[in-house]
C-alpha cells in the first residue's frame, strides 16, 4: 500500500476512501495518514449543473435510426427516461420503410391500422415516388378500412393532382364529387362505372357539368351488361343544366334507385319526367326538400389524414403564386395589361338557383300507404298518361337502348 502511495510516476487519483468496521476514513494522500475524522463526500451527480437534452430524430445523419427512449419528468422535476418497447421500435422501423414490403395481406387489422398511422405519422403516403405503392399496399390487404366514405366536394385540385390515389380506392360505399366540374369526358367519370365501385350506394354528382352524353356514358355498363353502379341508392345530379328529358330515360336502368335528384337541371317537360321516373322505377315526386341530399358526407377510415395532407401541400404549393399581386400591381403602373385568369363560374348563376323548382324523387314504403291507395294512384297515372306518338317513340327508344352502336363502341373502351 505504501509502495503504491509513494510511488513517482503514480498519476494523481484524487482522494482516496477506507471504510473500517463500519466507518468511513479518508487517507491522506500527501502523509500517506488515515484522517480519523469521518467526512461526508460531496452528493454526486449523474449530469452537470449545464446538461441539457436534444431530441435528433429524423435526421439525415443518423442512418435511418430514431430516438430509442422516451424522455420524461418526474413530480419533483428530474429527468427520467425509458425504453421503448420492442413492438414500437419495430413498428418505427417498418413504418420508415414501408415502400420496401411485399405484402400486407395476412397481417390483423389491429396491426395494419397501428402501421398504417404511423406511417401517415411519417407521411409516407404523399412522396412522390413511393407514396402510391405503399398506399397501395394497404388497400390490397384491408380494403374498405382504409377508406370507405371519400367526399371530395369543391376539391378538384386534389382529383388533379392525385387522381391515381384516389382511383385506387376500392370498396367505396359513397361518394361526393359535388362541385368539382368535372364534365362529361372526366376519367373519374370513367372510372366509377367500372365494376371495381360497384360497391358504391350514394353518388354525389351536383354541379358537374354534365350532359344527356355523360349519363349515357355512365348507364351504359349497367344497361347493357348489368355491371357498374347496379347497387346505387341515392344518386344526386342537381345543378347540371346539360341534361335534359333525354337523359331521364338513361337514368331508368337504376332499379336500386330509392332516392333521385334532378333540380336545376336542364329538364323542360317536368310532368313527363315524373310520370315516367314514377311508371318505370317507382320513384315518388317529392313536394319537400329531402334531407337525404343535405351534405352530411364526411370522409372516413385510416386515409382521413392522408387526404388533409395531399389538401395542404397542394395549397402551400399555390400560395407563392399569390405573392404575385404586388407585381401585377407594378405592371398596372406601368402601362402594362397583364393576363387576368377569372375562377371558373358555373352556368347556372344564384338567381337561377334560388328560382329553380325541386325536383327529387323517393321510394315510398309498403308500411307508407296501403294496397287501394297505390291502386288508386297507377290508375290516375295511366289516365293522365296520353298515349301520343312521341312517347311511343320514346318508349321504344328506352326499350332498344342498349343495342345502339354508340353504346358498343362505349363497352369496347372497358
Amino acid at each position: 500500500m505504501s509502495d503504491f502511495l509513494h510511488a513517482e510516476n503514480n498519476p494523481d487519483v484524487g482522494s482516496v476512501y477506507i471504510r473500517e468496521n463500519g466507518e468511513l476514513y479518508k487517507l491522506n494522500p500527501v502523509s500517506g495518514g488515515v484522517n480519523n475524522a469521518v467526512t461526508k463526500p460531496k452528493p454526486s451527480r449523474l449530469f452537470s449543473k449545464r446538461f441539457s437534452v436534444e431530441l435528433c430524430m429524423y435526421k439525415e445523419n443518423d442512418n435511418g435510426r430514431t430516438d430509442h427512449f422516451i424522455f420524461t419528468y418526474t413530480k419533483e422535476g428530474n429527468l427520467r427516461y425509458s425504453a421503448k418497447s420492442l413492438f414500437s421500435l419495430v413498428l418505427s422501423f417498418i413504418a420508415d420503410n414501408i415502400h420496401h414490403v411485399d405484402s400486407l395481406i395476412g397481417f390483423p387489422e389491429q396491426i395494419g391500422e397501428k402501421l398504417f398511422y404511423a406511417a401517415d405519422a411519417r407521411q409516407r403516403f404523399t412522396e412522390p415516388r413511393t407514396g402510391f405503392r405503399a398506399l397501395q399496399k394497404f388497400i390490397d390487404a384491408y380494403g374498405s378500412l382504409v377508406l370507405q366514405v371519400l367526399c371530395l366536394r369543391n376539391r378538384y385540385l386534389v382529383i388533379s393532382e392525385k387522381l391515381e390515389e384516389i382511383k385506387s380506392f376500392r370498396d367505396l360505399t359513397c361518394l361526393d364529387l359535388s362541385y368539382c366540374k368535372l364534365g362529361d369526358d372526366h376519367e373519374l367519370l370513367e372510372h366509377i362505372t367500372k365494376e371495381t365501385l360497384s360497391s358504391l350506394i350514394r353518388l354525389l354528382l351536383k354541379d358537374n357539368c354534365l350532359s344527356d352524353s355523360g349519363l349515357r356514358k355512365m348507364t351504359a355498363p349497367v344497361r347493357v351488361m348489368r355491371k357498374g353502379l347496379e347497387n346505387l341508392s341515392i344518386l344526386d345530379l342537381s345543378y347540371n343544366p346539360g341534361i335534359t328529358n333525354k337523359g331521364v330515360s338513361f337514368l331508368l336502368s337504376f332499379k336500386k334507385l330509392n332516392y333521385l335528384d334532378l333540380s336545376g337541371t336542364g329538364i323542360k317537360d317536368r310532368k313527363v319526367a315524373i310520370q315516367r321516373i314514377q311508371a318505370q322505377i317507382d320513384l315518388v315526386y317529392s313536394e319537400v326538400p329531402l334531407k337525404e341530399f343535405d351534405h352530411s358526407c364526411k370522409t372516413e377510415g385510416w386515409a382521413e389524414q392522408t387526404l388533409l395532407q395531399w389538401e395542404h401541400i397542394i395549397l402551400e404549393a399555390i400560395m407563392p403564386q399569390r405573392s404575385l399581386k404586388s407585381r401585377k400591381a407594378a405592371q398596372r403602373f406601368y402601362g402594362k395589361r397583364p393576363r387576368t385568369e377569372e375562377p371558373f363560374e358555373s352556368p347556372l348563376g344564384e338567381e337561377h338557383r334560388k328560382t329553380c323548382g325541386n325536383l327529387q324523387f323517393y321510394k315510398e314504403t309498403v308500411q307508407m300507404c296501403s294496397l287501394p291507395l297505390l291502386k288508386k294512384k297507377t290508375e290516375e297515372l295511366q289516365c293522365e298518361r296520353t298515349p301520343s306518338a312521341e312517347l311511343k317513340e320514346q318508349s321504344l327508344t328506352t326499350r332498344h337502348l342498349g343495342l345502339l352502336r354508340e353504346d358498343w363502341d362505349l363497352l369496347n373502351m372497358y
